[in-house]
This record gives structure tokens, C-alpha cells and sequence, in this order.
């Protein structure tokens, strides 16, 4: 009870908007998808021959199991929305200077990213069966894959032993998340938020409740409204039609793609003909963003100015990225997919690089000065 009241009286910038909501959504979604999963759980056999059927016995036999499993699949996606929009609004306002929140924050993204993966695979349609086939196959590309990919597929191809594997760890990967969000938050306590105004304002705050826990239920409601919209006027919204056929390791599918929140990882995958240059490229594109806590020198306002012109770049181009992973793989989207992969790096890195070379020449000419 103190822990609350401590919680709840938490001082916060008075200037922070719904922009700083996508938090909370992001642990309202985490718990629902949590507690989601346990019931689908309950009527779900990890096994190739009645995984597909018994998500279909779910959605059209059991009561109200159409809602619990429609909520789940289509709740990953507002996960993946509210998370991705935490992301760049972290991005935007520099708070990767709190380095404690923004590492932590990052492994919550690179576990989410792979407990989604997983899950997206026990469906067992064709998109989830060739999915993880492609990716999972990745691994053959470093030394000592081979002997590696043979233990994750559990046998020479995936199968029942994989998907086994892959519940197993869908069960598993939330409640390390859990674990991580905890830690996360204790930390963001800690430094507190950063602040979208300037540092004159950064003392002036107020108490969390109950202005901004209004806000919080306000942004609640709206999401949750739209979650029950899609379900009920396009549920099949974000998923591919081509996993509602088992899978069926005879007939490839014309064009295998992730789902929407992995196609601009996607494209940066495809876009390089080597295959381990694709895989350093694809782990690259996520791990990169544990680094910039590095670049914490950034100082004035042509700085900042540059800064938000190079992050607005960096968004655009993650945008069309998925746009081109969307897109079949051929000429002339594999080109535009190579220039953008490009700029997707350069874009993000422009200012700190900048900045670097030039406090390198300002510390180069002092010395060169010292020993003239």
C-alpha cells in the first residue's frame, strides 16, 4: 500500500503529453496478452497434427473463444504500435541519455520481438510452418550453425520437436519480460522522465495522480475500443491469408513474409545477397539502438536541429522499409530496398557522427597547436 501511494504521488514533469501514455499502454497489453495466453493455453496441443486444427476448434466451438483469440493475435499488434510509437517518441526526445531505462528498454524489444516470432509460429499454417523455417534457418549461416539449428528443430527439418520448442518458450519469454518492465520502471523512477521542453522547465512538476493517470485511462479506453472495432469489422486486419491453410512442407507458398511489425527488419534481411552479411545486418538494425547511449554529447541548437531532421528521415525510411518487405522479391523493389537499408543506417547515426568528427577536429587541432 505505501509502494502505491509512493507510486502514485511520483512527481512528473508538468509538460510530458499523450506521448508519454505509450508506457502504460505498453503495460496494460503486456498483462492482458499474458492472461490472454493462459486461456488460449488451456485448449491449445503443441503437436503437428492438432495445433492447427485446435486453434480452429477455439474460435468456432468454444464460448467466446473467437474474442480471447482474436484479442491475443490482433492484441500483438497494438503491442507492437504502442511499442514501436514508445520507441521513436524515446528516440525523438533523446531519452537515451537515461542509460539505465533505454538499455533495459531495449532487451524488452529484442525479447518481445522474439516471443512474438514464436508465437506467430503455433498456429502451424503455412506462413507460421515456412516463417520459421526461413528464419530459424538463418542460423546455418554462422560456424557451427548447423549443429546448432539441428538442437532448435529438435530433427533434420522443423517439426513437432520445434514446435514443442517454441511453446515452450512463447510461455516463457513474458514472464521474463515481466521481469524486465520491473526493473525497467525502478530505474525510470529513479532518473525520472525526460522532458519535452527545455531544462528550464524540467523542475517544474506536479504529482502522477491524478492528472496524468487520467490521461493514462483516457488513452486506455481509446485503444481498447479500437481493438473490439477490428475485431468485429476486420479481425483478419493484420494476419496473411495464406495461414488459415495447414501447413504443409510440400507446398511453398508464392511469397512467405513475417507479419507487418518485422517487414522493415525484413527488408534489410533480403537486401543483402550474402547471407551472413543479411543476418549481421538484420541483428544490427535492433542491437544498434543499445549504443547511442554512447553519443551523449549532443549540445546546442543546431544540434538539436539536426538531430530531429536526421530521427524524421529515420522514421520515414523505416516506414517505406516495410513497405518494401510487403512487396514481392524482385527488381525493382530489391534495389529500392538496398538504398533504403542504407539510409536506415546513415539516417540514424548522421548527427551523432557528425558531431563526432567534429569534436575529433576541435581535439586534433588543439593538439596540433600544443606541439606547434
Amino acid at each position: 500500500m505505501l509502494r502505491l501511494t509512493s507510486l502514485l504521488s511520483l512527481p512528473v514533469p508538468v509538460s510530458i503529453n499523450y506521448w508519454w501514455n505509450f508506457g502504460s499502454l505498453l503495460g496494460a497489453c503486456l498483462i492482458l496478452q499474458i492472461l490472454r495466453g493462459l486461456f488460449l493455453s488451456l485448449h491449445f496441443s503443441p503437436r503437428v497434427l492438432f495445433a492447427f486444427s485446435r486453434v480452429v476448434h477455439l474460435i468456432q466451438d468454444v464460448q467466446f473463444g473467437w474474442v480471447i483469440q482474436g484479442t491475443h493475435a490482433r492484441g500483438a499488434s497494438i503491442f507492437f504500435i504502442c511499442l514501436y510509437l514508445h520507441l521513436s517518441r524515446g528516440l525523438y526526445f533523446k531519452s537515451f541519455k537515461l542509460h539505465g531505462p533505454w538499455l533495459r528498454g531495449v532487451r524488452i524489444l529484442l525479447i518481445t520481438i522474439a516471443a512474438a516470432f514464436l508465437g506467430y509460429v503455433l498456429p502451424w499454417g503455412q506462413i507460421s510452418f515456412w516463417g520459421a523455417t526461413v528464419i530459424t534457418g538463418l542460423l546455418s549461416a554462422f560456424p557451427g550453425g548447423e549443429m546448432a539449428l539441428a538442437w532448435f528443430w529438435g530433427g533434420n527439418s522443423v517439426g513437432e520437436p520445434t514446435l514443442n520448442r517454441f511453446f515452450s518458450f512463447h510461455y516463457l519469454l513474458p514472464i521474463i519480460i515481466l521481469v524486465v518492465v520491473a526493473v525497467h520502471l525502478l530505474l525510470l523512477h529513479s532518473t525520472g522522465s525526460r522532458n519535452p521542453l527545455s531544462r528550464s522547465r524540467r523542475r517544474i512538476k506536479t504529482r502522477f495522480y491524478p492528472f496524468f493517470v487520467s490521461k493514462d485511462l483516457i488513452s486506455g479506453i481509446f485503444v481498447g475500443v479500437a481493438l473490439i472495432i477490428i475485431l468485429i469489422i476486420a479481425p483478419d486486419m493484420f494476419g496473411d491469408h495464406e495461414n488459415f491453410i495447414p501447413a504443409s512442407s510440400s507446398l511453398t507458398p508464392a511469397h512467405i513474409q513475417p507479419e507487418w511489425y518485422f517487414l522493415f527488419a525484413y527488408a534489410i534481411l533480403r537486401s543483402i545477397p550474402n547471407k551472413i552479411g543479411g543476418v549481421l545486418a538484420l541483428i544490427l538494425a535492433i542491437c544498434l539502438f543499445w549504443t547511442l547511449p554512447l553519443f551523449n554529447f549532443l549540445r546546442g541548437e543546431a544540434s538539436k536541429g539536426l538531430f530531429k531532421i536526421s530521427i524524421c528521415l529515420f522514421f520515414s525510411t523505416v516506414l517505406l522499409l516495410s513497405w518494401i518487405g510487403g512487396l514481392p522479391v524482385e527488381a525493382p523493389y530489391l534495389e529500392v530496398g538496398k538504398i533504403l537499408s542504407i539510409l536506415y543506417f546513415v539516417f540514424l547515426f548522421t548527427p551523432f557522427l557528425i558531431k563526432f568528427y567534429l569534436c575529433s577536429s576541435l581535439i586534433a587541432s588543439i593538439l596540433y597547436s600544443g606541439i606547434n
